[in-house]
């Protein structure tokens, strides 16, 4: 199984609102922005102060996916 943030980015689109503004509304760094634009793993803590920035769940910005072999 992998990580998809997908949602998170359709998210920042549907509030207008660019990746950078994310960093500086949830306070992450640029660092964490591009693990999650590559799909990797991040803490709960960002995934939380995401959510809260973005006034959303978890389950709004990220999902399980099957990873094909």
């Amino acid at each position: 199984m992998a990580v998809s943030y997908k949602k998170l980015w359709k998210l920042l689109i549907d509030k207008e609102l660019k990746k950078q503004e994310l960093e500086t509304l949830a306070g992450v760094s640029h660092y964490t922005i591009n693990k999650l634009n590559k799909g990797e793993n991040v803490t709960t803590d960002v995934l939380g102060r995401i959510c809260k920035a973005l006034n959303c769940n978890v389950n709004d910005i990220m999902e399980f996916v099957e990873v094909e072999e």
